[in-house]
């Protein structure tokens, strides 16, 4: 994880520091296990060690977001997959790049639709959700509000 901060003699207020951590995913499923114990490791930092207000609920959230990123990556995407977590302000950019060049797209709602709900749910937690093409697959970002004020 890194950590940087404003530049001390501009005679401005530090701004809070950015922070970020990442995994680069291969075919193997315990990343998932594995990017779900980053999620949490990166959030407990960002609380204990940097002083940012992370709510209760948030770590649980962001662990489902990624879970679903990455099982989607695992499932779908041919090749290696990077998870980044960087926060930016009282935001967490959760950003999942794999080798697919295929986008996602949420499903109408289906009560009777057994799976394929991932994006409906990483839409559903995260303040905000983008997916874009990449020139070797695509990038899907969750911003997710560390605490509400």
């Amino acid at each position: 994880m890194d950590a940087t901060s404003g530049d001390p003699g501009s005679g401005q207020p530090a701004a809070a520091p950015e922070l970020k951590a990442s995994l680069t995913l291969d075919g193997d499923g315990s990343r998932i296990a594995q990017a779900r114990h980053l999620a949490a490791a990166f959030l407990t930092k960002v609380r204990v060690e940097y002083g940012t207000p992370v709510a209760a609920d948030t770590v649980q959230i962001v662990q489902l977001i990624v879970s679903e990123l990455v099982t989607n990556a695992r499932k779908y995407a041919p090749g290696p997959a990077l998870l980044r977590l960087r926060t930016t302000g009282p935001v967490l950019r959760v950003e999942l790049w794999d080798s697919n060049p295929v986008l996602p797209a949420a499903k109408a709602t289906d009560p009777s639709r057994i799976r394929q709900h991932g994006l409906e749910i990483v839409a559903a937690l995260a303040r905000s959700v983008t997916v874009e093409q990449t020139s070797v697959g695509k990038r899907i970002t969750a911003d997710v509000v560390l605490a509400t004020p």
